[in-house]
């Protein structure tokens, strides 16, 4: 049996060609694909059915990929990932910024959507695993900054011990700066690490997760102190602030 024989795919798109072309093609690859055409039937069976991840489109009849996705989050911890508009900047940050792990542009390589599949469930399997860097120690794997702590182990954070609502991007990006603190990491190291693609000078992914993991870690948004942008060339995490 393939190793991806038991996670399961839902495909909410209601073009019914391009979904079952779809499904098709990730079956082939050993995975378990259902589709669901609508978008009200969608959140319903998304929190019932908790499949491994969620291939979102955004147009959709009774509720469009955006209200899907806000109205599933807050219960669904899997990866979702959105298909927006070639060259439509707005969907996508808009996609970001209420819960997508990642996009892709449509009409999507079969490919590249089963590249970008399989990197996001590789991340999310990582929490069922219970640990994400082979062989690293639980000293290792647990951050403290302050009132901050950031245990890759468990893929949680907390601030003044509360829990943070962290997506599995933004935990993923957040570790990544952490685990660096002290060194400067440029775009082009944050998507060769996150997305496995080439930054392209134009994908704003990053920026919008940035300020969304600034302002759930209480860092000033306007002249943040923990998480800094250097003006062309990356990103600071601050250890001691």
């Amino acid at each position: 049996m393939s190793a991806n024989g038991n996670q399961t795919i839902l495909i909410v798109e209601d073009d019914e060609r391009l979904a079952q072309l779809t499904q098709e093609y990730l079956q082939k690859n050993g995975f378990i694909v259902d589709i669901e055409s609508d978008g009200r039937n969608a959140i319903s069976r998304i929190i019932a059915e908790q499949p491994s991840l969620v291939i979102l489109d955004l147009m959709l009849p009774s509720a469009d990929g955006f209200t899907v996705c806000r109205s599933v989050r807050e219960e669904y911890k899997g990866p979702i990932l959105m298909l927006t508009a070639r060259s439509d900047d707005v969907d996508q940050i808009l996609g970001l910024e209420i819960g997508a792990d990642d996009y892709v542009s449509k009409p999507a390589k079969p490919r590249v959507l089963l590249a970008r599949v399989q990197s996001l469930l590789r991340r999310s399997n990582q929490v069922v695993e219970g640990s994400v860097t082979s062989g690293a120690t639980k000293e290792e794997q647990l951050l403290t900054f302050g009132p901050l702590v950031i245990d890759n182990s468990r893929r949680a954070a907390w601030l003044d011990e509360e829990e943070i609502e962290l997506t599995s991007a933004e935990f993923d990006l957040l570790w990544l700066l952490s685990s660096n603190s002290g060194r400067i990491l440029s775009r082009e190291e944050i998507f060769s690490d996150l997305r496995g693609i080439e930054y392209d000078g134009q994908d704003r992914s990053v920026d919008v997760r940035i300020s969304r993991i600034r302002s759930k870690i209480g860092d000033d948004p306007i002249h943040p102190r923990r998480i800094k942008t250097i003006r062309s060339k990356g990103y600071l995490f601050v250890k001691e602030i």
